[in-house]
């Protein structure tokens, strides 16, 4: 899985961040404790848990006993994620909408424009499989939450470039850890 591609992966279900932040700082928990403290339903936070699982971030506890209530640890490449989850959930908490923050592409576009001014096919070129609309979607609610500011660039055609706000600049560091890891 290239780099780009794995936050795609972690952003894919809304609860993972969330839910990798809580087993790094509670180091482990059951699913009910997840559901309980991200506000996630259990059966979210159980496909959830599944799709950590096939990412190799997240394994079941094999010395805890009950199987119809299963534990949760972070694997060694969880370990590397958990801290920047952490870390991003601590400044989303503090001063984003979390139900815009979490949403599957909003973060990762942000730490597609990042990189510097770009244009609407350009950040869409760096992020495999959005659609127009969801890349539109994720740039209006970004602007919204003051993390990116789009210009209009004079020119035979007129275009738009979006950058990160200094506010969003904050953010893209903790997004280039998670994109490594």
């Amino acid at each position: 899985m290239t780099t780009p591609q794995r936050l795609i992966a972690l952003f894919h279900h809304r609860w993972a961040v969330p839910a990798l932040a809580e087993l790094h700082r509670s180091k482990g928990a059951k699913l009910v404790t997840l559901a309980r403290r991200t506000g996630a339903s259990s059966g979210s936070m159980r496909q959830t848990m599944s799709h950590l699982i096939e990412l190799g971030w997240v394994r079941r506890n094999p010395g805890y006993g009950h199987p119809l209530r299963p534990e949760y640890l972070l694997t060694k490449r969880g370990e590397r994620v958990g801290p920047a989850c952490a870390q991003l959930m601590a400044a989303i908490e503090s001063s984003l909408d979390m139900n815009v923050a979490l949403k599957k592409w909003t973060l990762p576009a942000l730490q597609a424009i990042g990189r510097g001014p770009s244009r609407f096919g350009e950040i869409a070129s760096r992020l495999t499989g959005i659609t127009d609309r969801a890349l539109a979607r994720s740039l209006h609610d970004l602007q919204q939450e003051s993390l990116v500011q789009r210009d209009i660039h004079d020119g035979r055609p007129p275009f738009a470039a979006y950058h990160a706000s200094p506010h969003g600049r904050r953010l893209v560091p903790i997004l280039n850890r998670l994109r490594a890891a």
